[in-house]
């Protein structure tokens, strides 16, 4: 697929994508949808990807929020089609079992705030705005905003900003929890990029595994989780990684990680 909403580029084993509509705000039409989950399904395909960065293009925004234009043609049917649609490329993103970096470098509103959210981290930058402000338009969030902020925060907040559609800046979402961390705007990428290669340098069968029990284990009750959990660290202890890394430890040295 020709890509002409996102520049999707990878170096040093990750992945980056930037949505790329900033005279649009980098707002998330139907094309840039189907070009976003073309490239996730890339990144899924690829064993030489450890670790992806998603973004804005410009300062101003990370993603404003939906196409206003599209959104005004739906009807009740190809209402629950569109959020669907939305809903299966940001589950994907969350369950693409490999750590995906938020660069929130500006405006994150309505369906940028739900692809935030979709994201394990959220890095921020300082003139960022988050908000669910679907109400001012006679809709709700739906590309999974509803679902993913309550459990992100907590229900009393995250219904404060769905049915005020208030936005909130970078320092409030960082008391919040909505954020990781907040940087100067011309630190945001440099610091994305230094998380995801130290994120990259570790052995990635325990960093897979990580994500998966975090993320699976947030859909089913503590009891499920632990088995999970349990599974999975099995998982990594059958794993020629676990040798080298306990073995590097007892012999005081660096791992040297082969991802197996």
């Amino acid at each position: 697929m020709d890509y002409n909403n996102i520049i999707f580029e990878t170096k040093d084993s990750i992945a980056q994508i930037i949505i790329n509509r900033p005279d649009k705000y980098n707002a998330l039409n139907n094309a840039t949808i189907e070009e976003l989950d073309d490239a996730i399904t890339k990144i899924i395909n690829s064993d030489d990807i450890y670790a992806v960065i998603i973004t804005g293009a410009g300062e101003k925004a990370f993603v404003a929020g939906a196409d206003i234009a599209e959104l005004n043609k739906l009807t009740l049917l190809k209402g629950k089609e569109f959020s669907e649609k939305g809903q299966a490329v940001f589950t994907k993103i969350e369950k693409l079992g490999k750590p995906v970096i938020a660069a929130v470098n500006g405006f994150a509103l309505g369906g940028g705030c739900e692809l935030a959210l979709a994201c394990h981290i959220r890095l921020a930058s300082e003139n960022a705005k988050f908000g669910q402000p679907e109400v001012n338009l006679g809709v709700i969030p739906g590309y999974g905003g509803t679902q993913r902020l309550s459990r992100l925060i907590n229900t009393g907040r995250a219904l404060e900003y769905i049915l005020t559609g208030d936005m909130i800046d970078a320092q409030e979402a960082y008391r919040i929890g909505l954020v990781n961390k907040v940087f100067p705007s011309n630190e945001l990428l440099d610091k994305a990029w230094e998380m995801a290669r130290k994120i990259k340098s570790k052995g990635q069968i325990a960093v897979r595994m990580a994500t998966k029990a975090v993320v699976n284990g947030a859909d089913v009750n503590k009891e499920e989780g632990l088995t999970l959990e349990a599974s999975l660290f099995a998982v990594c202890c059958g794993s020629e990684d676990f040798k080298e890394g306990t073995s590097a430890f007892l012999e005081k040295r660096k791992p040297n990680f082969k991802n197996k």
